[in-house]
């Protein structure tokens, strides 16, 4: 049987992996614009909770859902050959475990990485995960960042994405299925660039809030971000040099939100590190994963390689890995700010 290759007359084929606050979300955008959804849970209980209650058990729990669009499975390998397009959306720590139970095959489909992390042990964002390791060409493979909270994207807040991928037209057709009142997506060929600062973001938002938990104020907290902005753009054009802008808001944008939002995991991880909870401590209270712990120690050893001067991205590792005094580390970094 041939391939079905979505066009844009009709409507592609849509599985989501993974089902926490960032997944839901984006169900909920997706399910604007197609009659059905493939969803791959894990556990048969909480797709049961969910189709008695109508919304994600554990996750955005006011999003309304009709259940009896989504073709719900704890089959991954069938969630990926009943799509055309795939997104993935599981914390990056997971993302191997997941994708170590795939016996079917990616040909023909298109892959979004959904994920702001990077895949640990390898060091490798996840579309050159896919790439090197699941043989997904280039062109197949996209990604989705913000600046967009799961939560304002539940209450239909005015948000805004950017889809990358090497092949222009799977990215606008991505846009369109995300797109609606209120999220405007548009479309960039920077795909590492995205990903490496999505993973990035996460860390300096762990910096803002351990300075937030050590009662730093908003003028240091501006300069602190200021100063991250440049720290990522010389590290992405290390490792990926090509021409961008990092003021656009798929970088600055998302940076920006991340470091100063309420409904930021990452700073609210970093709050608790800074008024002193052990990283132990502060995961287990969370209940949620800030994909900058994991980000940080990826980025440290990809960083070695580099040598890009980082100062911002060495006190939160050494803080979070290395059982640094938050304290005395940010005095340290301060004088490192200009």
């Amino acid at each position: 049987m041939a391939p079905h290759t979505p066009s844009e007359t009709d409507f592609p084929r849509v599985a989501m992996l993974g089902s926490g606050s960032w997944a839901t979300a984006l169900a909920k955008m997706i399910m604007k614009n197609v009659p059905s959804l493939t969803w791959y849970f894990r556990k048969e209980e909480k797709i049961k909770e969910f189709q008695s209650t109508r919304h994600n058990p554990n996750y955005l729990t006011s999003v309304e859902f009709p259940v009896e669009q989504i073709y719900f499975t704890t089959d991954i390998n069938e969630a990926i050959d009943r799509s055309d397009i795939i997104f993935l959306a599981t914390p990056s720590p997971f993302v191997k475990s997941h994708l170590s139970q795939i016996t079917t095959s990616f040909d023909d489909k298109i892959i979004v990485s959904a994920i702001k992390g990077i895949v640990p042990d390898e060091n490798l964002v996840v579309t050159e995960y896919l790439h090197q390791y699941h043989n997904v060409p280039h062109e197949m493979l996209a990604v989705v960042s913000g600046p967009c909270h799961a939560e304002e994207a539940a209450m239909e807040r005015t948000s805004y994405l950017t889809v990358a991928c090497q092949e222009r037209d799977h990215a606008k057709l991505i846009c369109r299925l995300l797109n609606n009142n209120f999220i405007n997506s548009i479309v960039s060929d920077d795909v590492l660039g995205i990903e490496y600062s999505s993973v990035m973001k996460n860390i300096y938002s762990i910096a803002a809030g351990i300075c937030h938990g050590l009662n730093y104020g908003d003028n240091f907290q501006s300069v602190l971000v200021s100063n991250a902005i440049q720290e990522m753009n010389r590290f992405c054009n290390a490792v990926h040099p090509t021409h961008r802008n990092l003021q656009e808001s798929v970088y600055l944008g998302d940076l920006l939100v991340t470091a100063y939002s309420n409904f930021s995991r990452n700073r609210t991880f970093g709050t608790m590190i800074g008024k002193g909870y052990t990283v132990k401590t502060a995961q287990m209270e969370m209940e949620m994963i800030a994909e900058g712990y994991y980000g940080s120690k990826c980025i440290h050893e990809i960083n070695e390689h580099y040598h890009v001067t980082m100062p911002i991205m060495d006190a939160v590792f050494e803080i979070l890995y290395n059982r640094q005094s938050p304290s005395q580390q940010m005095a340290t970094l301060k004088d490192k700010l200009t």
